[in-house]
């Protein structure tokens, strides 16, 4: 007699773990947003583990999975199995012809941030230029990602001392978000801020003094008087006043900096 419920039974056992994958990496997204990176270590061990195990190892599922962990170790300091997971990503992702081009993008952003952080810097320009122009491809040239890859490509020359490479490449961060947030939202006043830094770097304390003083208004009233957000402009105007010899403003906005703090 040949029975016939194994097979349903696995394929409702397989429905199942690839459900609990999904639900696993949507939690894992929220708790990156709330910035609650170590709590959201497990389970996207987790969603590799279910997806590896049902799909196999080269399957787009898959590879979502090894870019979200890789974002995970590299933000708690896992720099060598971040970027082996990175590596696997871009790996699978390229093999896909072009079929997964966003997911491409980000698998190479992760790595080139990757690399930014933890150097060496000769193998992170050319995968952030890879990742500005996939992610071009892929989305056009005005998306916030773009903005992200161009910005990470600045904040490299910084780390460089290239300080008049990076300014126009935060300029055009600087345009992409205004566009595509406006002008009273939090991540463009992360681009100004960037930028204004760098102008300070160049000795161009104007400029930087009103960027600076734009990105602080945005995020007092976007984040409240008290964000650690506020705290960064408030500390990078009181860098600038310090570089310009103002010293008593430069010490009363360190005192509100480290109030928030």
């Amino acid at each position: 007699m040949v029975c016939t419920l194994a097979a349903p039974a696995r394929a409702d056992d397989r429905a199942a773990r690839l459900a609990e994958a999904n639900e696993l990496s949507q939690k894992v997204d929220q708790l990156y947003e709330q910035g609650k990176f170590k709590d959201a270590l497990p389970l996207a061990e987790r969603a590799l583990a279910l997806r590896e195990g049902e799909l196999g190892p080269r399957h787009p599922e898959t590879g979502k999975s090894l870019r979200l962990l890789g974002e995970l170790l590299r933000v708690t300091g896992d720099a060598a199995r971040a970027e082996q997971l990175f590596q696997r990503a871009v790996a699978l992702f390229e093999s896909q012809k072009g079929k997964f081009a966003v997911e491409l993008g980000d698998a190479l952003n992760g790595l080139g941030a990757l690399y930014l952080r933890q150097g060496p810097f000769e193998k992170a320009e050319p995968i952030i230029r890879r990742a500005i122009a996939v992610r071009e491809a892929a989305r056009g040239p005005n998306h916030p990602d773009v903005a992200t890859a161009v910005s990470n490509l600045a904040a490299l020359y910084v780390a460089m001392g290239d300080y008049a490479r990076a300014a126009p490449l935060f300029q055009r961060a600087v345009e992409i978000d205004e566009r595509a947030s406006g002008p009273d939202n939090p991540d463009f006043a992360s681009s100004l801020s960037n930028l204004a830094v760098v102008y300070s770097y160049l000795g161009q304390y104007d400029r930087s003094e009103a960027l600076e003083r734009r990105s602080l208004a945005i995020r007092e009233k976007a984040l409240g008087p008290d964000h650690p957000n506020v705290a960064v402009s408030l500390n990078n105007l009181a860098l600038l006043y310090g570089r310009m010899g103002d010293y008593t403003r430069a010490v009363e906005l360190y005192r509100r900096a480290l109030a928030i703090r």
